[in-house]
Order: structure tokens, then sequence, then C-alpha cells
């Protein structure tokens, strides 16, 4: 599905580098400017540092002088917006906004929901979207912050609506981790508990002659760990500290 992020007179370009940054950790490319308060916003030092490696969404958006010009082949609009306007279009937070979009909301159907294009519509910095600009609207998306403090930086703003849309999209399958550890077979555990017994007996701590049951309650614990091919390694690493400690002579 097309996306595409539109920035309605911003006036500080960081604000833009930053937009562009949050664009492409989610995935997206299609950025417009209309009328910014800089023509050479693009290239300004501010917005260059705070892409941080989204340079290419920068270099690829384009500024318009209307809101017309930005809409072009988009079919659904998303205003943003802190409070709701009289005969304006519905009010939704974004999650529940993009599962009627997405068709994954009870009751709507998958392959009339989508749209062709959806466009994300962002006031400027200092008084939001104007009433016209809400009204060409379809739904205006209010993210659920603090009643007492709701205001987000123009940037902060994008990336919650920018990471709740790639969300509803699907999202990216998450990073491989590194190789699970390889559990210790119990050859390799025996080999520890004899290391572990010869180096408590050189350290005093265990009487081989009245051992009780301390061996056998250590060989549980480790069982009960489930302790890996790493572990033994340190475990034994301590052990043999422990004996050359022991044997060590003594001033």
């Amino acid at each position: 599905m097309q996306t595409r992020f539109i920035l309605i007179n911003p006036s500080h370009a960081g604000n833009v580098g930053a937009a562009a940054r949050a664009m492409k950790v989610m995935g997206f490319q299609d950025l417009v400017l209309v009328a910014p308060r800089w023509t050479n916003v693009l290239r300004r030092e501010e917005a260059l540092q705070r892409a941080s490696g989204a340079l290419d969404v920068l270099a690829s958006a384009r500024i318009v002088a209307n809101l017309d010009d930005a809409l072009d082949g988009m079919d659904y609009l998303c205003g943003t917006a802190m409070t709701p306007r009289d005969f304006g279009p519905p009010t939704m937070r974004p999650r529940d906004c993009f599962a009627h979009l997405t068709g994954r909301a009870v009751g709507v159907d998958a392959a009339s929901a989508q749209p062709g294009g959806v466009a994300f519509l962002f006031g400027s910095e200092r008084f939001g979207m104007r009433n016209e600009d809400v009204y060409r609207c379809h739904a205006l998306l209010s993210i659920p912050t603090n009643p007492a403090f709701g205001s987000l930086n123009l940037a902060a703003a994008l990336q919650v609506i920018a990471y709740e849309w790639r969300l509803a999209l699907g999202g990216f399958a998450p990073s491989e981790s590194l190789a699970a550890p390889r559990s210790a077979d119990a050859q390799q555990v025996a080999g520890l508990m004899a290391h572990w017994e010869q180096a408590l007996v050189a350290i005093g701590y265990l009487d081989p002659q009245s051992p009780k049951k301390l061996m056998p309650r250590l060989n549980q614990l480790l069982n009960r760990a489930q302790i890996t091919q790493e572990d033994i390694h340190i475990l034994r690493g301590v052990a043999k500290a422990m004996l050359q400690t022991a044997s060590a002579p003594r001033g």
C-alpha cells in the first residue's frame, strides 16, 4: 500500500531531518513538504544532522507549493491533531483507524477496506493543522497522550504514527538472534563435578571422609540451572583457580 508523509508548512529544518529518520526506521520513503519556511530546508545543516543515516529520504523528498500537489495519487487522508474539529472527520486512535484500513477490524472486508494510497498529514509546529486541511481528511488521528500534557514534537508524532502504521501492515521480522547456547551434556557435567569436588577438598570446604550430600546437591543445582557449555568452562575455570590458590605457598 502506497504511503506518504506530508509536512504542511514545517518551520524547523531539524524536525524535517528527524522526520526523515523516523520514516526510514519504519521502512517508508515518500516525504512531501508543503510550502516549508525555508526553501532550502532539505539541504540545511540541521536537517542533514537530524536525518542521521536517512539522507536518501531527504534527497528524494519533494517540496510543493500547496496541499493539492502533495495529495496526488492518494486515496485516504489521515490528519493529525490533538483536538477534534466541529464538522470534521471522525477522531480515532491510530491503531483503531489502521485496523479498519488494513481490513483487520471485526466485520471489515479486507478487499474493500484497503485504499491504494494513504497519506498522513502533519501541520506546522506552531499552529498544527488548519481547519480547512482537517476537513479534507477521512480520519483525524489522535495519539492517546497524557491529558495534562499531550503536545508532541513533530518528528516524535510522526514516529508514533509510522510505527503504528508499519505494525498494521505486518511489521518487519525480528532480527535473528545469536545462535542459542549449547546445553552441557551429562559427561561435561560429570567432569565439572569431579573438578569441583577436587577443588572443594583442596580449600577445606569438603571433608572427603564425611561428604554428606554436598556433591549430589550441587549436581541437582546444576541440573536445575540447565547450564550451557560456556557455563561449564567458567565453572571449571573457577575450580582451577581454587586449586591454584590452595597449592600456592603461604608466606
